[in-house]
């Protein structure tokens, strides 16, 4: 018997404009999830950046706790650290305002994270600024006044001493700027700023390969090493600067209050 004659009805069918509806509606209902999974995506806060800069800088700070530890318990002096004993207060410094400049500079480079905290970022604006300041003029003051210790010469001293005022100058223009709510300004010299402070990380990775390949370097070539970690961190640093339009950043500055950046 067929279908008919069992139920007393007609097959149901549907019709092409009903099934072409379905799958409109399904097809809408894909879209709409994606949709919204790529917006919640863009939504997180971009860690990748802060993450890798919090890295770079992990070396020196190890370096830094070595010394503290140093100067706390009393090591052996030696050639290598004795002016560090001599004269401890620059060096404690030095050590402690670069660690807090280095790794609460990296949570600035988490837009989404700042947007949500305004309040946070001009706090830590504030505690950057001075620490940048003290790093870079603690860092000025060794260059000038401890004994140099071997391998560093005139050319380093130079080259200390011209991107050590560059660091500060660089932190007063972006002060400097953002009195003046000029976002773009204070963003790219404070950015400037940053990548001079952390140059330490990135001069560890390019003494490595010569350590690796020739053993440790003569003055010429310390000093060399030593200038290409800041000009590379300089590059990086200018070329972030120049992904945003100083226009666009100059427009949001009037929804941004003084001592914050705009999200980017």
């Amino acid at each position: 018997m067929t279908d008919e004659s069992s139920t007393g009805r007609p097959p149901s069918t549907q019709s092409p404009r009903s099934s072409r509806s379905t799958d409109d509606r399904n097809t809408a209902e894909t879209f709409a999830v994606r949709g919204h999974n790529v917006a919640a995506a863009s939504r997180r806060p971009g860690w990748l950046l802060p993450t890798a800069l919090i890295a770079l800088s992990a070396v020196p700070m190890i370096a830094g706790a070595v010394r503290l530890t140093e100067l706390t318990v009393g090591a052996e002096i030696t050639p290598g650290n004795a002016r560090f004993f001599a004269a401890p207060l620059p060096v404690v410094l030095h050590i402690f305002s670069v660690s807090v400049y280095s790794v609460l500079g990296a949570f600035q480079f988490a837009p989404r994270f700042r947007g949500r905290r305004p309040g946070w970022h001009r706090v830590a604006g504030r505690v950057l600024v001075l620490c940048g300041l003290v790093a870079a003029l603690s860092g000025l003051w060794m260059n000038l006044f401890y004994p140099r210790p071997v391998g560093d010469g005139d050319l380093l001293a130079g080259i200390r001493l011209v991107f050590g005022s560059a660091m500060v100058v660089a932190i007063v223009l972006g002060v400097a700027a953002i009195r003046r709510r000029d976002i773009a300004r204070h963003r790219a010299w404070m950015m400037r700023g940053y990548a001079i402070g952390l140059g330490a990380g990135t001069q560890a990775l390019t003494h490595l390969p010569w350590f690796l390949i020739f053993g440790t370097p003569d003055e010429f070539p310390r000093a060399l090493l030593v200038a290409a970690g800041w000009v590379i961190n300089l590059t990086v640093a200018e070329w972030f600067i120049r992904r945003r339009p100083i226009g666009r950043s100059r427009v949001l500055a009037g929804r941004t209050s003084v001592g914050g950046l705009a999200d980017r």
